[in-house]
């Protein structure tokens, strides 16, 4: 079966995301309770619009690339389903900033 968000196109400044799972083990090895875990505020980059238009018409290059990981903001995007994964919707500039290895 395909992934279903290879078929997805972003418009515009929009980027699509699918958040990062929270690890099930602390740092010591203790596995963590569903209620214990928090929400990741980390992201994985799938598919980028081609970029906003500035007020002279020429498209803005997008501060993020696909499979890039990303801070997201803990509020905001708009969440899709996309036959059975959850994915985010985010505009470039709400995007907090970007993890390097």
């Amino acid at each position: 079966m395909a992934q279903a968000f290879k078929r997805f196109v972003p418009l515009g400044d929009r980027i699509l995301v699918q958040k990062l799972k929270a690890e099930a083990k602390s740092v010591g090895g203790i596995l963590l309770p569903d209620t214990a875990k928090q929400e990741m505020n980390q992201a994985k980059v799938l598919a980028l619009g081609p970029g906003r238009r500035n007020a002279k018409g020429e498209v803005i290059a997008m501060g993020t690339k696909v499979g890039d990981t990303v801070i997201i903001p803990r509020y905001g995007g708009t969440d899709i389903k996309l036959e059975t994964e959850e994915y985010q919707i985010y505009r470039d500039e709400d995007i907090v900033g970007i993890l390097t290895e």
